[in-house]
């Protein structure tokens, strides 16, 4: 009897994680979308600004290859995970258009679809590919790096040699989360597989664009990667097979508000976040 009252939890389990799993990729994925010649399109525009008290910035020592990574002697590296400028604009933060069935071809900006890992840091922090496209990776560093990925594509890569560039076909739609394995705890990025052109990353000033937009009515979505450092886990570096601690941040945080482009107009929506 035990055995199948084990047998069923298991079978709920997985089925739970499927529906989970299936949740989660639709936030991204999108069947459908249509390229088409847009008339009098719109543009919306505005800044992702910070509310209340500010985080301390995460931090980790930078404890390898220190030469390479740490050539001004800094002795920590910043993990990038949440960038406020001077005037609380939010940087890094991911605009994008929610179901939005036709429109502009995919113009996703070279330098968010390339990859470089220079001075032991993945750049650009935020990547975006379209759906069934490659991203571009390379190594500019004279030491061992992987790319670690997993979410929405699993790959594990290593770049044992410096400009060698390196391509992955990413086929399926959502978030993907990048790590190194050589031992470079404090690496990380995201990257965000789309199936439309509608998606803007916010600059050191926190403001973003999307332009050529059909007129109409959309949600509007900001999409944060997450700032808080929720505890450590035991990973091993590849090259010396030693024991690492990697960080494992908090789940990406997402706010929402409805739009209208009028034809040929321009509109402005500003989003403000918090740790609230």
């Amino acid at each position: 009897m035990l055995g199948v009252v084990g047998m069923f939890r298991r079978i709920y389990i997985a089925a739970l994680l499927a529906i989970l799993l299936t949740a989660a990729h639709q936030a991204w994925a999108q069947s459908g979308y249509q390229v088409i010649s847009v008339s009098n399109p719109g543009t919306i525009s505005g800044v992702v600004k910070w509310s209340g008290h500010q985080p301390a910035s995460l931090t980790m020592p930078i404890d390898k290859d220190p030469e390479v990574c740490d050539p001004d002697s800094h002795k920590k590296r910043d993990l990038q995970r949440l960038i406020i400028g001077s005037e609380g604009g939010v940087a890094n933060t991911v605009v994008f258009l929610k179901n939005i069935s036709s429109g502009k071809a995919m113009d996703i900006p070279e330098a968010r679809r390339s990859l470089d890992q220079k001075r032991c840091e993945y750049e650009p922090h935020i990547l975006i590919v379209s759906e069934n496209t490659a991203l571009q990776m390379k190594s500019s560093d004279p030491v061992l790096h992987t790319v670690h990925m997993d979410g929405a594509a699993t790959f594990n890569l290593p770049f044992p040699f410096e400009n060698r560039i390196t391509t992955r076909n990413m086929p399926s739609a959502g978030l993907v989360n990048l790590k190194c394995n050589g031992g470079h705890v404090w690496m990380n990025a995201e990257l965000l597989v789309v199936t439309h052109p509608y998606y803007a990353v916010t600059d050191e000033n926190g403001r973003f664009k999307l332009t050529d937009v059909p007129p109409g009515d959309y949600e509007l979505v900001a999409w944060h990667e997450g700032w808080q450092l929720l505890r450590q886990e035991a990973s091993f570096d590849v090259l010396t097979e030693r024991r690492v601690a990697r960080p494992v941040f908090s789940d990406p945080r997402i706010w929402e508000k409805k739009v209208t482009v009028s034809p040929n107009g321009s509109s402005l929506v500003n989003f403000t976040i918090s740790e609230k």
